[in-house]
């Protein structure tokens, strides 16, 4: 029999993508692992390999396709042995088989039956609501729905706005009746009318459509400004001994092909001000405080699609030097979109650097579901008090955002007093 090919699932959010290059053609021999097309994902771009092996029968979805839904047949694959020709046909060969009663039915019902269906369809409400596109429900639930035999009008979401998601469907029962037609009116009902596009003024312009990863970026940041309260707290740093202890460590570690940026010792000294203040190394949930028990920091890297976090993980357990060899790595693999699903989702908390740039200071929006992101400015000479005497200094500027609902003022205070205290006196984050 022919195998279907289906849209995969690449991350734990996603629910369609862009299939964004396809890497094989109709009529090429495939194997397990071979790469068969690039998928745009709600995070990057990323490589779908084969499973099962044949002969590729027919492209179902061409390349440069947007919002292709999980689950939807994308490919036709032949089985080994099998005629391509023959597994091309089969799909198409299914929809008039769907189609047939559908077109019998409406032209011939039954004079009596006619008039009594309009009187017995008010009492029954949830059949309209479930007949089409008024239940709410994700992609992947829908296709669950499908496998088990589910009614969705039968499910209740516990999604936002009531949308069925997977784990409502995964515990239902095939056939069960509907409990009530309240909640599909009411999703209809609370469902917000979308925003129209605003106007583009009569000015010579270039359109450029949203990649998958803005579109996420632009949804999630708008939601963390909407739903989490900010607190921001800024102290002034001064650089002079890490830029020291920086100058000593890199001679030190020229034999080995390592040089460490200031970004690798503030990574570091992040993870350690989090274990030192295990108070803001936590994440908010309606019910519950998660506290963590390790410090993975999420480094903001600037790519060609949009923002992303790689994640150095047991940063406060790691040395600088194999911090510093890591988010090499994991930065270039960013730009390439080449970074697994696990090295960008989680995290215990964020930094992001923009002095480089030379921006004094700034507040950058808290990455959900974290607790905290420190956000970093340009190091700068700066008229400074260094034993009751003016002099001058090497200062920097750092703002911590901290989610209020689960850090209290004082407590992100600590931690920046702490993060202050390892960078003037670094060696205590190398202990």
């Amino acid at each position: 029999m022919p195998i279907e090919i289906k849209m995969p699932a690449l991350s734990p959010t996603m629910e369609e993508g862009t299939l964004a290059k396809w890497l094989v053609k109709a009529g090429d021999t495939v194997k397990s692992g071979d790469l068969m097309a690039e998928i745009e994902t709600d995070k990057a771009t990323m490589e779908f390999e084969a499973v099962d092996e044949g002969v590729i029968a027919e492209i179902v979805v061409p390349e440069g396709t947007d919002n292709v839904k999980v689950g939807q047949v994308i490919a036709i694959l032949a089985a080994e042995g099998e005629d391509a020709s023959a597994a091309k046909a089969a799909p198409k060969a299914e929809a008039p088989k769907t189609e047939a009663p559908k077109a019998e039915a409406a032209p011939a019902p039954a004079p009596p039956p006619a008039p009594e269906a309009p009187a017995a369809a008010p009492a029954p409400t949830p059949g309209p609501a479930a007949s089409g596109d008024r239940v709410k429900a994700s992609p992947l639930a829908r296709r669950i729905a499908a496998e088990k035999g589910v009614d969705l009008a039968s499910v209740a979401g516990s999604g936002p706005n009531g949308r069925i998601v997977r784990v409502d469907v995964e515990g239902a029962k095939p056939g069960a009746a509907a409990p009530a037609a309240v909640p599909a009116q009411s999703e209809t009902a609370a469902a917000p009318a979308p925003l129209k596009p605003a106007a583009i003024p009569d000015i010579p312009h270039e359109a450029t459509k949203l990649s998958n990863v803005r579109k996420t970026i632009a949804r999630r940041l708008t939601e963390s400004k909407q739903q989490v309260p900010h607190i921001y707290l800024t102290v002034d740093i001064r650089l002079d001994a890490l830029l020291k202890l920086r100058a000593d460590l890199n001679k030190s570690l020229e034999p080995r092909g390592v040089k460490l940026s200031v970004n690798d010792l503030l990574i570091k000294a992040l993870a350690a001000s989090l274990i030192q203040v295990p108070k803001c190394n936590v994440m908010f949930t309606p019910d519950q405080l998660i506290s963590f028990q390790r410090a993975d920091i999420s480094v903001a890297v600037s790519t060609p699609s949009g923002l992303i976090t790689p994640i150095i993980t047991h940063a406060d357990t790691k040395g600088v030097a194999a911090i510093s060899t890591e988010m090499k790595d994991l930065a270039t693999r960013a730009r390439d979109n080449k970074l697994k699903p696990e090295e960008y989702q989680g995290g215990t908390a964020s930094i992001s650097n923009m002095g480089m740039f030379g921006i004094k200071q700034f507040e950058a929006v808290i990455n959900p579901p974290q607790g905290m992101i420190m956000a970093i400015g340009a190091g700068e000479k700066r008229p400074y008090v260094i034993d009751d005497a003016l002099g001058v200094a090497t200062v920097m500027s750092a703002t911590g955002s901290f989610d209020h609902r689960a850090i209290d003022g004082a407590d992100g205070a600590e931690l920046m007093q702490a993060f202050k205290a390892l960078i003037e006196a670094p060696l205590g984050m190398l202990a």
